[in-house]
């Protein structure tokens, strides 16, 4: 039998894949993370399905309820919020089942950033104003940072940013870029992406703190940082080009 890790998308039910949803109905057990899945989406699950809450569980309980299932002959869904490449803390599940010759297989999801981009209708690679988009984390009561990952660092490049877990550290990432980007540099906060509690804010580094903290967002929230949220005057994409030889250049985004 197999492990399916599952990415659930950003929150709506609807935004799962075709191909999650099919797996969620003819696994015997699913696990998934209660306080960030929606009830909507566990109605894709069989009515006989076994619901795991994994909320309030460690990551040996969560293996041994894997394992005790696989043994039973039981193909599990194993839901992870947003898309299991990002923070789903898959790697380490993923090892252990290794480890126990367990199988699995993943499935991708909508990740947050992408589904909080939809929201704000922007795109985030904008021509000669933003090609680069940097994903990255905020320390807080977390895993730490590894050496030369920080804001800093990346806002030197003068990309892009997409913050996730960062959003009760707003005070601190904004000291670390305003010498960097500038104080009218455009931000964007997008709260529970997709779901009906879904909060945007629209700002530059000088004021968001104070918007995040009146609309009193203190998690699954994205922050954005970048020229591309605010960008009008810019060149069209070379993709639709009419100077482009369509009979002998495929189809890209170079």
């Amino acid at each position: 039998m197999t492990v399916h890790f599952i990415g659930a998308g950003p929150g709506a039910a609807d935004l799962i894949t075709l191909r999650g949803r099919d797996l969620l109905a003819r696994c015997e057990v699913c696990l998934y993370p209660g306080s960030m899945t929606p009830t909507e989406l566990l109605a894709f699950c069989s009515p006989q399905a076994q619901l795991l809450d994994t909320a309030n569980l460690n990551l040996d309980e969560i293996i041994a309820l894997l394992v005790k299932a696989n043994e039973a002959g039981h193909d599990v869904a194993r839901l992870c919020s947003g898309d299991p490449s990002l923070y789903s803390a898959v790697a380490e599940q993923m090892r252990r089942l290794d480890a126990a010759g367990v199988p699995y297989e993943v499935t991708p999801g909508v990740p947050a950033f992408a589904a909080a981009a939809a929201v704000l209708k922007r795109e985030l690679t904008v021509p000669e104003v933003g090609q680069s988009l940097v994903i990255t984390r905020a320390q807080a009561r977390s895993t730490a940072m590894p050496d030369g990952e920080n804001l800093t660092t990346f806002a030197k490049s003068g990309a892009t940013l997409a913050l996730h877990l960062a959003i009760n550290r707003i005070e601190q990432v904004v000291e670390e870029l305003l010498p960097l980007y500038g104080a009218v540099c455009p931000v964007a906060v997008v709260a529970q992406a997709s779901q009906p509690s879904e909060k945007v804010l629209r700002g530059t580094l000088s004021d968001i703190v104070g918007q995040v903290r009146e609309a009193g967002i203190t998690r699954a929230a994205m922050i954005f940082v970048g020229e591309v949220l605010a960008a009008e005057r810019f060149p069209d994409s070379f993709l639709y080009s009419s100077t482009r030889d369509r009979a002998t250049q495929p189809e890209s985004l170079s």
